[in-house]
């Protein structure tokens, strides 16, 4: 073998094999430290109370702030319930979506 290919023999050998090693490490996500490496032995992640709580608010706050952009709205613009309808959903789809990314798996 020559030494352009990185043989053994050639002082780049060492360093393209190292090099490569710590690359396919990287892609297949060897060099991470593990999800729980941080963690307390005896924590047991969120609780499921302050996760419904957490659920709660992300609603309740979504509708209520909706709510209040269409009822500014409609009396701005002295239309009945047309945006407070329309915020509604809005919000509603908000809050549904804010739900769904507290749910979603991580990747």
């Amino acid at each position: 073998m020559s030494e352009k290919q990185g043989g053994p023999g050639g002082p780049s050998g060492d360093n393209s094999f190292e090099e490569r090693l710590r690359a396919a490490r990287a892609r297949q996500g060897l060099d991470q430290a593990p999800p729980d490496a941080g963690k307390e032995p005896g924590d047991l992640g969120p609780s499921p109370l302050g996760i419904g709580l957490r659920v709660g608010v992300e609603l309740v706050s979504a509708l209520v702030v909706a709510v209040a952009i269409g009822y500014w709205l409609d009396r701005w613009l002295h239309t009945s319930p047309a945006f407070l309808i329309v915020f509604v959903f809005l919000g509603g789809a908000a809050g549904v979506l804010n739900v769904w990314r507290v749910f979603a798996p991580r990747h």
